[in-house]
């Protein structure tokens, strides 16, 4: 087959094989023009893969980059060295697909997690992405509003978050610009419109001894982390498997 013009073999063969189990058809090749037109190819297979995890796309959530899975799986070694069997609380805040809060149910039996999204449209995705393992649906929770809104007197014994904290003025590429929603990548003229809310909250909603794991912009760590720490929080910056800035540790 000829592939259409800006298909990418690699992709072709991933849409091939995850979507169709290897057989061509006239719906691969209908999927093949919305490659070509730019869609991305999460979005056309409909899943993507983040720790063991197929995790659903089915509402276009923010596609779950390879970022976020790295210090995920950092999260969870510490999660697992600091509360062994014990149980605890966590919250995937701005949680889009649920990824995050997925791969800590996944990984740690003794979590009870809840799920913070603001858009109604994702919380179907993060329900399926949840019931994939049946063993989770007991220890999960799924609440729709703004940041802390739906978790008024609640603390967590861990916050997570990847919000937006793109600057509105930035060009993107046309596949994540024309394709992924606006509100999960901008937030104000300088990106840390989100950040500093979710900074000011935290503080009523983070448990003693509690941690918070924030990704944020490279570019602007070293301001979000100083939003942290005027809260009243130790911040450290840590860095992705690319040595960029990419996440705020709060204690």
């Amino acid at each position: 087959m000829n592939l259409p013009e800006g298909v990418s073999a690699q992709d072709a063969a991933w849409l091939l094989r995850d979507k169709y189990e290897g057989v061509e058809s006239e719906v691969y090749e209908q999927d093949l023009q919305r490659l070509a037109a730019g869609e991305p190819l999460p979005y056309v297979i409909g899943w993507v893969p983040f720790l063991g995890l197929a995790i659903s796309l089915a509402s276009h959530p923010l596609i779950p980059r390879a970022e976020t899975e790295w210090w995920v799986e950092r999260l969870i070694e510490e999660l697992r060295a600091r509360y062994g069997d014990k149980p605890f609380t966590f919250l995937d805040l701005c949680a889009g697909s649920g990824a995050i809060g997925c791969a800590i149910l996944a990984a740690l039996p003794n979590a009870r997690v809840s799920f913070g999204e603001l858009d109604p449209a994702h919380a179907p995705t993060i329900r399926a992405n949840v019931g994939r393992a049946t063993s989770h649906i007991k220890r999960a929770d799924i609440r729709i509003g703004d940041l802390f809104e739906p978790f008024a007197g609640e603390r967590f014994d861990c916050i997570a978050a990847n919000p937006p904290y793109i600057p509105e003025a930035r060009m993107l590429p046309r596949e994540v610009a024309a394709y992924e929603p606006r509100e999960a990548l901008y937030a104000g003229a300088d990106g840390l419109a989100v950040m500093r809310r979710i900074a000011e909250g935290l503080p009523s909603h983070l448990a003693r001894a509690g941690c918070a794991w924030i990704e944020v912009d490279a570019i602007h760590a070293s301001a979000a982390q100083e939003l942290f720490a005027r809260a009243g929080f130790a911040a450290d910056i840590r860095t992705d498997q690319y040595g960029r800035p990419r996440l705020i540790v709060a204690n």
